[in-house]
């Protein structure tokens, strides 16, 4: 009895969807914590041998997928980047906070900053910074803030997809794994986030909400002489307010009022 054979074209389309799966896995392994990787990180995280992942690597930055850095490895490539800032700018959220995120901004004395959802964190996509203050907190466009950012725990605590997160979490080291996760219980109850990530500066964040669960952190940055990351001050209850509104306009439902409710 023979056994059936595949036609060339079955096979093309077989190593085609192959070399997509491939270049998916790739790009996966960049995360916060992994803003470069070289040919032979890929070979050992993915199971090929290096020439493999060195043919893939190559033919991304041919692509415009990736590019070479100064020190040998690969980044992001532009054509990446610009395919991730066309799909935040396309999201619902993203088109409604800015008259929010303005006013928050003009209440609050501060700069504004919308975050999404990326792959492994969050990623900043709209800014609106004070300029009526001498001193100007601002954060790029397309960053990939860390996991113990306010804005991070916010979403840490929300998040649809919780195993996900605990994953996030577990692949920290003991001591600041364990503080993470009392962050983020602390945000649960709380319903919000006040953190000095980078030192000298603070931000206060809040959840959005659509209709699916959490889309969106809104998040107020400042000075740490000028903002306080305590629970009584009038900068994080505008900063509460503005996600609500902006989760209704969403037609979300803002679910740390449950909370409130039940206490």
């Amino acid at each position: 009895m023979t056994k059936p054979t595949r036609s060339p074209d079955t096979r093309a389309d077989q190593a085609d969807i192959q070399a997509v799966s491939r270049v998916s896995q790739i790009l996966s392994l960049f995360e916060p914590a992994t803003p470069e990787v070289t040919a032979g990180e890929v070979a050992e995280r993915l199971g090929l041998n290096r020439t493999t992942a060195y043919r893939y690597c190559t033919s991304l930055v041919a692509a415009g997928l990736l590019e070479r850095s100064n020190e040998g490895g690969y980044v992001p490539g532009g054509l990446l980047l610009q395919l991730g800032a066309f799909a935040i700018g396309h999201r619902r959220v993203v088109n409604l906070a800015p008259r929010h995120m303005q006013a928050l901004s003009r209440a609050t004395q501060t700069s504004v900053v919308l975050s999404l959802w990326g792959l492994t964190g969050p990623v900043v996509s709209r800014v609106e910074e004070n300029a009526s203050t001498i001193v100007i907190v601002s954060v790029r466009v397309g960053s990939h803030l860390p996991l113990d950012t306010a804005q991070s725990k916010v979403f840490l605590a929300y998040h649809a997809d919780q195993l996900s997160m605990e994953r996030l979490i577990g692949n920290l080291s003991g001591t600041a794994r364990d503080e993470l996760r009392a962050d983020v219980d602390r945000v649960r109850e709380a319903g919000h986030c006040s953190a000095m990530s980078t030192p000298g500066i603070v931000a206060v964040a809040a959840p959005v909400f659509d209709e699916y669960g959490i889309c969106a952190t809104i998040a107020i940055v400042g000075p740490d002489n000028t903002l306080s990351m305590g629970d009584d001050t009038p900068e994080l209850r505008v900063v509460v307010d503005t996600a609500r509104e902006l989760t209704h306009e969403l037609g979300g439902h803002y679910r740390p009022d449950d909370l409130q409710r039940a206490v």
